[in-house]
């Protein structure tokens, strides 16, 4: 199971989500009706440990993907651990990704184009490493390890008992172009072929003789809320979230072409294997 891991120096106090989660966690333990409940009753109610409890009401651990909504359960919190949580996982991520890490989070769609790389929500964590290695050549052991967890922690989003309905499509360059070694590769090209069997996932590639299309500047993706949509874009160091209503229009359109250019699931799958095989 992800787990989401944020350092919480320099933030003390209650704008902090991570501490005001553990005051949260422990205030509504003590306060339980009909009486306090210890650390092992919650850990029992939530399907966990003691150690998990404790470790998160002192913010000395990770907190487990799947308690957030399991503490709101027990405790009648009508989403608070949830959207807590929510900010937790959004401030392990540079400033200019924490809206539309925040979008992620809530959306019941997510339709993706990824020009240059496998996305995010698709990545090995060995394909992550080596992009996270080449991205920033001065980082040390613990901060990739870092960068390469955050990555992990937000693909739980697909792995729940309710994950968004998910469109990718990727340029046939993104299969053809080794990240890594060669073993680093087919692990990821297996693991998209692993996705592709989700019911909830549709992914295509598109051919690189397909032509010019309106999406060619760079990646995008489209995230669905209960609120609305939104459009993110991304520039190698810089991310914008698009809301006006006309912008999300046209860009969507251009994804529907897209999608209509790119080669079916099944011819999609056989040229991943294709590359897969020859490696």
């Amino acid at each position: 199971m992800a787990e989401v891991t944020v350092e919480t120096k320099g933030t003390e106090g209650a704008e902090d989500p991570r501490r005001v989660f553990a005051e949260e966690c422990r205030s509504a333990r003590e306060l339980y009706p009909p009486g306090p409940l210890s650390q092992t009753e919650l850990a029992r109610m939530t399907r966990t440990s003691k150690s998990t409890i404790s470790r998160v009401e002192t913010c000395h651990g990770p907190i487990p993907a799947d308690l957030p909504a399991l503490l709101d359960q027990v405790f009648k919190t009508d989403g608070l651990f949830k959207r807590l949580y929510e900010e937790i996982t959004a401030q392990s991520f540079p400033q200019r990704y924490r809206k539309r890490i925040e979008l992620e989070t809530r959306a019941i769609a997510i339709s993706e184009w990824s020009p240059t790389v496998v996305p995010g929500l698709l990545q090995t964590p060995q394909y992550a490493w080596e992009l996270f290695r080449e991205g920033n050549p001065r980082a040390g052991q613990a901060e990739l390890t870092s960068l390469v967890n955050n990555r992990m922690a937000r693909q739980e989003i697909l792995r729940s008992g309710s994950p968004p309905d998910f469109s990718v499509v990727i340029c046939e360059s993104v299969v053809r172009r080794r990240v890594g070694a060669p073993a680093a590769m087919r692990e990821q090209l297996a693991a998209l072929l692993e996705h592709m069997k989700r019911p909830t996932t549709l992914l295509q590639v598109l051919s690189l003789d397909a032509g010019t299309h309106g999406l060619m500047d760079g990646p995008m993706s489209i995230l669905t809320t209960a609120e609305g949509t939104a459009v993110y874009t991304e520039g190698i160091r810089s991310g914008a979230v698009i809301e006006e209503a006309a912008d999300v229009r046209r860009l969507a359109r251009f994804y529907d072409v897209l999608t209509a250019s790119a080669l079916s699931r099944d011819a999609s799958a056989q040229l991943i294997k294709k590359h897969l095989e020859a490696l």
